[in-house]
């Protein structure tokens, strides 16, 4: 038999941890509220976009390889874009503006034009996400080269709140003659978008106007791609899918399986 002391200290061991003896609830503990609730997921969300803003940071490239050390880029996000974030985002007010590609993906499907794009880590590149004056919604490719020389590629867009009627689902791959000269899109079945799981996250393009733009718009020359010809308009169309989105942080998969990290620019 155990001593009367001893007893008394086992029963108070359990007594006092509730919560770990036999993994029993502790029932003094209060739950979390539903505000609470939505803080501490709201703070895991931050803690994994400081953690991928980091990383991306300490990368010597731009460009993500998924077969070397770039594993925990990729890792975290796939864990931020299972994380909840804002809802209908091709739609929700914080899309609009600046955005700037800070990572990406450079699979063999992208065009040979964007990945030397990419592929240049001295040249800044952004996404402005606008409303012209027409109420038609446009997506703008912008590669700037220095304060005075940038090329910018627009694209005509539509979501469920600027619908454009030209804006048909994609038909071809993209491949010339069998080879990649714009890019290889993913179409049919592949190309499906997830409404019922991430609704409104598909913001669709098609290219329409490009021009370099020298010495501060003093002078102009078109981008070498005839975007309106009806031989390639099929060809110029495309998409992407907003799988995560913050108020400083998006992620973005693009038809052509690219996966994009931009980060939203303050508003000048």
């Amino acid at each position: 038999l155990l001593p009367n002391t001893m007893k008394t200290a086992l029963l108070l061991a359990f007594a006092l941890t509730p919560s770990t003896a036999f993994n029993f609830p502790n029932p003094f503990q209060t739950p979390l509220s539903g505000k609470a609730s939505i803080n501490k997921g709201k703070n895991n969300a931050i803690a994994l976009e400081d953690a991928l803003l980091q990383s991306i940071q300490n990368n010597d490239n731009r460009l993500l390889d998924k077969s070397k050390d770039d594993a925990n880029i990729n890792d975290l996000i796939q864990k931020l874009e299972a994380t909840p974030s804002i809802p209908e985002p091709s739609i929700a007010p914080e899309i609009y503006g600046r955005w700037k590609l800070i990572s990406t993906t450079n699979v063999n499907t992208s065009s040979p034009i964007q990945r030397t794009a990419v592929d240049a880590e001295k040249y800044s590149i952004y996404q402005d996400i606008k409303v012209n004056d027409n109420n038609q919604l446009i997506v703008s490719q912008v590669v700037k080269f220095g304060d005075k020389a940038q090329l910018c590629v627009d694209a005509l867009a539509s979501t469920s709140a600027y619908p454009l009627s030209e804006l048909t689902e994609r038909q071809g791959t993209g491949k010339i003659l069998g080879l990649n000269l714009l890019g290889v899109s993913l179409v049919g079945d592949e190309a499906k978008e997830d409404q019922e799981n991430n609704p409104n996250a598909r913001i669709k393009f098609v290219f329409d106007e490009g021009n370099f733009d020298l010495f501060n718009g003093g002078l102009k020359i078109p981008y070498p791609v005839p975007f309106r010809l009806p031989l390639l308009r099929d060809a110029v169309k495309g998409w992407i899918d907003i799988t995560y989105m913050s108020e400083r942080v998006r992620i973005s998969r693009g038809n052509k399986g690219t996966t994009f990290i931009l980060v939203k620019e303050d508003e000048e």
